[in-house]
């Protein structure tokens, strides 16, 4: 059996970093329209005597309006990251793992859930760096920062516990791949800013974080499996 067809996440990710390329350093912005109507958009350009108004999502998607028709505009924040910062274990953590452990404990649970390792290993990676008792500024906790409700939900009894943690980020990471329709990039947005965001959007958020951890993400994985095939030669 290919690599492709016991993973068929993973083929989808030839296309995920297209999917990902939308400008990271503008803000998304709220516009009022004269004829009562509100949009967003990620972005303005004049474009002879008309105002290109271009909306999130795959392709090019824009909408050309009178510079009278644009009455208000309104710059959306996006959230605060979520630095994650360390703390020392307390003693009901287990101990940080192995590389070896770790890559033991993503392949088995990747394969119980049909989701490339090295998919999941990258997003140990950006999410703690591989340490077991990171915490973000927000309360996300492990491997693969684990909100304590969400941790809670997915029958996870101790985040710092390392297989405890890869196992329900991985499970999470499934449920969100079904979601989505394996839509990887929409999967790792949820993942990163919640499914809310993503359904509201109807896409990647235009959050400058989750746009910049998508394509990181999927950056690592492609770095990681471009060594497994120059290791394979």
């Amino acid at each position: 059996m290919t690599l492709l067809g016991k993973f068929r996440r993973t083929a989808l990710l030839s296309v995920a970093l297209l999917a990902t390329c939308t400008p990271l350093a503008r803000a998304l912005e709220h516009i009022t329209l004269a004829n009562g109507f509100e949009l967003d958009c990620v972005r303005r350009e004049v474009v002879g005597d008309r105002i290109r108004l271009y909306f999130a999502g795959a392709g090019e998607n824009f909408m050309d309006v009178a510079p009278s028709a644009v009455v208000r505009v309104d710059v959306i924040p996006d959230p605060p990251k979520p630095s994650p910062i360390h703390r020392p274990a307390t003693a009901a953590s287990a101990a940080q793992p192995t590389a070896a452990e770790l890559k033991e404990m993503l392949a088995r649970s990747g394969a119980q859930h049909n989701i490339d390792a090295e998919l999941l290993a990258s997003v140990v990676h950006a999410e703690s760096g591989g340490q077991a008792h990171a915490v973000s500024r927000v309360g996300a906790q492990g491997l693969m920062q684990l909100m304590p409700a969400t941790a809670s939900s997915l029958g996870v009894g101790n985040a710092f516990v390392a297989d405890e943690n890869v196992e329900g980020g991985t499970r999470y990471l499934d449920q969100l791949l079904t979601r989505y329709h394996d839509n990887i990039p929409l999967a790792l947005a949820a993942y990163n800013a919640g499914p809310g965001a993503v359904d509201r959007y109807h896409g990647v958020p235009p959050y400058r974080e989750t746009r910049a951890y998508v394509a990181r993400v999927i950056r690592e994985f492609n770095r990681r499996k471009s060594i497994l095939l120059a290791q394979a030669k």
